[in-house]
């Protein structure tokens, strides 16, 4: 009898560690991503953005980023990175402090929709140095050229590097000089791309990436 009771607690010892590892081998149940509602994002865009960047993230004042048409992956990034302090602004950690994650998908993805609108350059004497960077680089200094990272035409690449086309010069040079000095440490590849341009680069590549569309 002890045999039997012995064989019986062995098969259900089995059975009861072929249900758990049953159980932990079950796939996780896929996370529930709901689609950005556009509608709360402009309403989060009126109350917390529009001040600088205007309602529609068009061509406000030159110091601040357009928005328009910049991949939504590209600007949830940039804000959750000013919330977790991680890229440093001001005036960027005192706005997004408030705004959860659904509130940034939705602000990211109402800018993300609007057409961005085409800009110029605006320094005629520097533009053909500007264009020679963007498009080829450096190489006796090993600066790769922008293009690769962000298209030829500065659509970027979705997810992966922003949309630099028509963006306004003086943010553009405020930021690679940022990332020269290291005022701005969220990209590795910037920092060290910036930190071999010089100032008369810096201002010329911008300019001309003012233009492109």
């Amino acid at each position: 009898m002890k045999s039997v009771a012995s064989a019986l607690a062995s098969l259900l010892l089995a059975a009861c560690a072929c249900t758990a590892f049953a159980e932990e081998a079950k796939p996780a149940a896929a996370k529930v991503v709901s689609a950005p509602d556009l509608a709360k994002g402009q309403a989060t865009s009126s109350n917390a953005c529009a001040a600088c960047h205007t309602n529609d993230g068009s061509r406000g004042s030159p110091a601040n980023p357009i928005l328009q048409g910049q991949h939504p992956e590209y600007l949830l990034k940039q804000l959750t990175e000013f919330k977790a302090g991680k890229r440093q602004n001001a005036v960027m950690s005192g706005m997004v402090a408030a705004l959860s994650e659904d509130d940034m998908k939705n602000v990211a993805a109402f800018y993300a929709g609007k057409q961005a609108k085409p800009g110029f350059a605006k320094n005629k004497v520097t533009v053909e140095l500007g264009e020679k960077i963007y498009r080829g680089g450096v190489a006796d200094r090993s600066i790769p050229a922008c293009a690769g990272c962000h298209s030829p035409s500065g659509a970027g690449i979705p997810a992966q590097y922003p949309r630099l086309a028509g963006q306004h010069a003086d943010y553009t040079e405020a930021q690679l000089v940022a990332f020269r000095s290291g005022a701005r440490k969220n990209s590795v590849p910037m920092t060290g791309v910036a930190a071999k341009l010089n100032d008369r680069e810096i201002k010329a590549v911008a300019d001309y990436i003012a233009g492109l569309h």
